[in-house]
């Protein structure tokens, strides 16, 4: 049994490699259900870590696919790595706000009952 759920996590782990992270996708590859996946998750810290570095995989992915839309000249993409990436060298969305005007002052007075007027 141990060496078969062994085998079960390691077919999966290649799953995963292969839906990029997709739970579904893998777990529907490997014909066990989510909540196996999920179990295997909480109960093996190792099993876990190799998922979470799958994780990472994916984000690889997805960034190279964005360097490569940059290269590309898109705008967007371009925008979107400079807000992300580019905020040491102050390429932020900034909301200012302009408080002008007259303010006044909110008074707040607490009053504590004494005991003559408690029984009132």
């Amino acid at each position: 049994m141990q060496d078969r759920t062994e085998k079960g996590k390691l077919a999966m782990l290649e799953a995963l490699e292969k839906t990029l992270g997709v739970v579904t996708g893998a777990c529907k590859l490997v014909g066990i259900s989510r909540e196996t996946h999920y179990i295997w998750l909480k109960d093996d810290e190792a099993y876990k870590l190799a998922v979470k570095s799958i994780d990472d995989v994916a984000i690889d992915f997805a960034e190279s696919q964005l360097h490569k839309q940059i290269g590309k000249g898109k705008t967007q993409a371009t925008i979107f790595y400079l807000k992300t990436k580019g905020k040491k060298r102050g390429y932020v969305e900034k909301q200012e706000l302009d408080i002008s005007g007259e303010f006044k002052p909110i008074n707040i007075i607490l009053k504590k009952d004494d005991d003559s007027n408690a029984n009132g």
